[in-house]
């Protein structure tokens, strides 16, 4: 998944304030919060993204939205809504998670497959690559999309294995075009 660059300067801004300040893992928390409730509150991003509603109010609901969070998080919040930025709020979030799990070595493992696995068939999954390191911590996110057809992928950081059916068909297809 791509990250503007907007998300990855405020990310990063947010990223140094905390280390100076001591804060990084309240915020690292409090900014997965941010994450699920903005991916799970479809009015919330469309108010957001409402361009006739002023900063002021959008600041107003998001304080009270936000409230329980920290003033470090608070103020990236308001921040990013005064400069127009709302609809990066969510990105920016993601953003700030990855780079402190950078720093603490997790990798993130994102699998895709046609339907859903058990823990034995993900296991052997991760166990068959080597861009999983066994030994270091990871954070699995699996996916399940129809579309693929049959067998799965594997993203390990910017690194992806695609043993899909639907890839071997588009490859058996390409084939046939060029002879």
């Amino acid at each position: 998944m791509l990250t503007s660059k907007v998300a990855k300067r405020y990310a990063q801004g947010l990223l140094d304030f905390t280390n100076e300040s001591g804060q990084t893992a309240t915020v690292f928390s409090e900014m997965k919060d941010v994450v699920k409730i903005m991916t799970e509150s479809e009015d919330l991003r469309k108010f957001f993204l409402t361009p006739y509603i002023d900063s002021k109010k959008k600041v107003e609901v998001a304080n009270e939205i936000f409230k329980g969070l920290s003033a470090s998080s608070r103020n990236i919040i308001t921040l990013v809504i005064r400069h127009g930025r709302e609809n990066q709020l969510k990105n920016i979030a993601q953003e700030f998670i990855n780079k402190v799990e950078d720093i603490n070595g997790v990798q993130r493992v994102v699998l895709t497959t046609a339907t859903p696995l058990s823990k034995e068939n993900i296991d052997q999954i991760l166990g068959s690559t080597n861009l999983v390191n066994a030994n270091s911590k990871f954070d699995l996110i699996v996916n399940v999309k129809p579309e693929i057809l049959g067998g799965y992928i594997l993203r390990v950081g910017d690194q992806q294995v695609d043993a899909s059916v639907r890839s071997k068909l588009n490859k058996v297809k390409k084939d046939f075009q060029l002879n």
